[in-house]
């Protein structure tokens, strides 16, 4: 039997610049994690497979500057909002704020730097890793010096990861994650013929800029509608303007029994060859699915050339371009207030489909 170990903190390479960066292991009897101080990352994965085994699930690169190579938010922290701003503008109390745009016009995952920056290591043991990071007031054009607490928590077969934050000022804050996860394994290729569930009647459509348009749109009828498990490659290449938008799916679902404080269940993938299944939870309204799209074979990590549709990825977190729609809930953080966000990947293994 694999027993719990004391988290290990080994060295994973160098940035172009020379920063080292460390990589730190989190293991029980069910699970076994890597995750590296450069930008809070996911960078491994393993879960119960048949026989004892584990089964690496997680996308990933096998040096640091492998990451940098990448430029994409491989298993990163996201913030300092998730998702897409509009413009790369908000105003707050009667303030217009100019934030960097890295998507055209817009912002999207805040600029990108949570996942471009070495968080401090706070705790490590051989189940819970807490990182820390102080992004200075005025950080991408955001407002208020932020105060980040990531921590990752390993209980039986479920990964936590529980996000806090403090302000000095009135600012925006939406948190969130960006594993890529592949059920079948590494060699599998690709994940369409994933079964996917996801606890939403209705969902955020977009502008060609991949911006909510500020409607909710019901899933009935559409390739949008996971409310019954439903294969990735089912509707993916349905005439929807949406799923060109977005080159496949890339979308807010807003999440049915979404209460806030208490973790709730989101959404589910199942590998049929493998049984491997994924359920996640989230304390957050809702949350973006992503078929990775955009991976274009330029990159090679673990398991070979990642091509669109090599791993997917589900994003807890806040309405995206919330700071710019009234009617969307608030993702405003004041002096005084904690943010706080849970996000929760528990896996399980049922029985492979016959001639799997």
């Amino acid at each position: 039997m694999i027993k719990e170990t004391a988290s290990i903190a080994n060295v994973f390479g160098e940035t172009p610049d020379g920063r080292a960066a460390a990589l730190y292991v989190l293991q029980n009897k069910h699970l076994r994690t890597q995750i590296t101080d450069y930008g809070g990352r996911i960078v491994s994965l393993e879960v119960p497979h048949r026989g004892g085994a584990r089964r690496h699930v997680a996308l990933g690169f096998d040096r640091v500057a492998d990451y940098v190579r990448a430029g994409k938010p491989f298993g990163a922290l996201l913030g300092r909002t998730s998702n897409r701003i509009a413009g790369g503008r908000f105003l707050l109390d009667g303030r217009s704020y100019d934030l960097v745009q890295n998507e055209g016009d817009n912002t999207l995952h805040g600029g990108g730097v949570f996942g471009n920056v070495f968080w401090l290591v706070s705790e490590a043991s051989a189940t819970q890793l807490v990182l820390t990071h102080v992004s200075p007031d005025g950080d991408q054009g955001f407002p208020g010096e932020l105060t980040v607490r990531a921590a990752y928590r390993l209980d039986g077969t479920t990964l936590w990861l529980e996000l806090e934050a403090q302000t000095s000022k009135p600012t925006v804050v939406s948190l969130s994650a960006h594993p890529y996860f592949n059920l079948g394994g590494l060699q599998a290729g690709s994940v369409l013929d994933h079964e996917l569930t996801i606890a939403a009647e209705t969902y955020l459509p977009t502008d060609a800029a991949q911006i909510p348009t500020g409607e909710r749109r019901s899933v009935a009828g559409t390739p949008f509608d996971f409310r019954k498990p439903m294969p990735a490659a089912a509707r993916i290449r349905d005439p929807d303007p949406q799923l060109l938008y977005g080159k496949g799916y890339d979308h807010y679902f807003i999440i049915d029994a979404a209460k806030g404080g208490t973790p709730s269940f989101a959404a589910r993938a199942r590998d049929p060859a493998t049984g491997c299944t994924l359920d996640v939870y989230t304390t957050q309204p809702g949350l973006q699915f992503y078929t990775g799209n955009n991976l274009d074979a330029t990159i090679a990590g673990r398991g070979g050339i990642y091509r669109q549709s090599a791993g997917f990825a589900f994003e807890p977190q806040g309405f995206p371009n919330a700071p710019n729609q009234k009617e969307f809930p608030s993702t405003i953080l004041r002096p005084g207030e904690t943010y706080r966000h849970s996000i929760g990947y528990a896996f399980s293994l049922t029985e492979p489909e016959p001639g799997s």
